[in-house]
């Protein structure tokens, strides 16, 4: 499973594990990324997203509808 988040875009980024005398290694940090499914009324059906816990707050904010209308307007299929 990848994990990009489908709304915000959220990705794994890198960077450093910093030990007491500040050695440093590399490490990914990833986002906290769930899959989730929303019903949406107009369409009559389910749709699954995998979503970081983040695009879920801004889907109980402003609503799926609004949310999956700005995704197809920036050219994503549902």
């Amino acid at each position: 499973m990848s994990r990009v988040c489908q709304v915000t875009g959220k990705r794994p980024r890198a960077g450093n594990n910093v030990s007491h005398s500040h050695r440093k290694t590399k490490r990914t940090f990833s986002p906290n990324i769930q899959v989730k499914r929303f019903w949406m009324e107009s369409e009559k059906r389910w749709i699954k997203l995998k979503l970081s816990t983040k695009a879920i707050k801004t889907i109980n904010k402003n609503g799926i509808e609004a949310v999956v209308a700005q995704m197809r307007a920036a050219g994503q299929k549902i």
